[in-house]
Parts: structure tokens; sequence; C-alpha cells
């Protein structure tokens, strides 16, 4: 995150952009219905209804005793998915960065201005970061967390469907257009700090050695 702020994107943005980019035409997945109906609508869908399962998975937890095993790991998933989902909005409303397609480079008539500057004079403010059609794909890194400590195997499986779906998410939006790749980059970065802290604070137990060095230290 550091480096992302010390190191101005833009070029880097500007130039994958216009790779999707074409003068007169637009963003090459703008008016793609695959794009649009099936890798936004649909596979953000299938996400949310992933979320309900775990949601009744983890209540129906609190009462059955079959499930208590899973009642920490769940309510942690639920958490972390609710925390790397519902912090986009309000980050939107308050940055008000403009999507590529906005902007007057790419066919639209917004001034671009970087993250940290200014926002240039509009009737219209942006809501394009961070990103979060990627925040809905990077969320299931939640999953990975949820499983690394008892199931070492599927919490490997998890994070490779985190970042893949996180990253195919990403790439259909710049392809339309919606966000620079520092857009999403940084939505990964936040849903990783997010899900890192919440395990943490619910999952993280001490290593016998762990347990050992802090005993030694108190004595």
């Amino acid at each position: 995150m550091g480096l992302m702020l010390l190191l101005d994107p833009t070029a880097v943005d500007f130039s994958i952009a216009h790779l999707f980019y074409t003068p007169g035409a637009g963003f090459i997945g703008r008016q793609s219905f695959w794009l649009e109906d099936i890798l936004h609508d649909r596979a953000k869908q299938a996400v949310i209804l992933l979320s309900v399962l775990i949601i009744i998975g983890f209540l129906v937890s609190l009462r059955s005793l079959r499930l208590l095993q899973w009642r920490r790991p769940l309510g942690y998933v639920v958490l972390a998915m609710a925390l790397t989902t519902s912090i986009v909005t309000p980050l939107k409303a308050l940055t008000a960065v403009h999507c590529p397609w906005s902007l007057s480079e790419f066919g639209g008539s917004e001034t671009y201005t970087p993250l940290l500057s200014p926002r240039a004079e509009t009737l219209k403010p942006g809501r394009c970061w961070p990103g979060g059609h990627a925040s809905t794909g990077f969320s299931l890194l939640a999953l990975f967390f949820a499983l690394r400590d008892s199931h070492p195997r599927g919490a490997r499986i998890a994070l490779g469907i985190a970042l893949g779906l996180g990253t195919i998410f990403s790439v259909g939006r710049m392809l339309q257009g919606a966000h620079f790749l520092s857009h999403n980059l940084w939505t990964l970065l936040f849903d990783w700090v997010i899900c890192v802290l919440c395990y943490r604070w619910i999952l993280y137990r001490p290593g016998p050695q762990a347990v050992i060095t802090q005993h030694d230290a108190r004595e």
C-alpha cells in the first residue's frame, strides 16, 4: 500500500487501459453481454448466494452440536466477507474517483486526477474506487484463512479460487472501462488486510512453540 501511494500508478493504469480502448468505439468490453450479464451480474449473484449459505450455516451452528467445531470459522467468514464488501460503497463516495470510461482520455468528459489529489470540478462525482466487483471475488480470501490451520489443502484451493475469481472479475471490468488496474489492486490489498486482522482476532491460536516462548519470556 505504501508503494502504491509513493509510486503513482497512473502511467501503468493508462497504458493498460489504452490496450482495451478503441478511439471512437470505446472500450472493447463495454457492450459485451458475456461480461455484463454473465460475469458481472450472474457471477456476482453466485458469490452472494454462497455468502447466504455460509450465514445460514453459521446460524445453524449456534444450535447444532454437530457443527460446533465450525461455529467460529463460519462466524469468521461471515464477518470478514461482510467487512470486505461493505467498505466499498463508503470509500467510493469518499474518494469520488471516476471510472476510465468517464475520462476525457477515453471518450468521456471528466478530468483525471490521481487518488490523493483534489478532485476537478464536476457535476457528477465518480464512484469507481475501489473495485466493487473485484471485492466480490477477493472477499473469498476469508475461506483461505478459515481453513488454513485445520485443512491446509482446502485452504490452498480456496486461496486459488479467491485470487482467480477476483482477478477474472477485475480484468472483466477493466475490459469494460469500469476500473483501472490500481483500483483492483487496492481492493485486493484492502480485502487481504481485513481478512488477516479478523483472522488474528477470531481464529489465530499460537502453536506449542509460541506458547512455550511466551511462557519463558514471562519467567
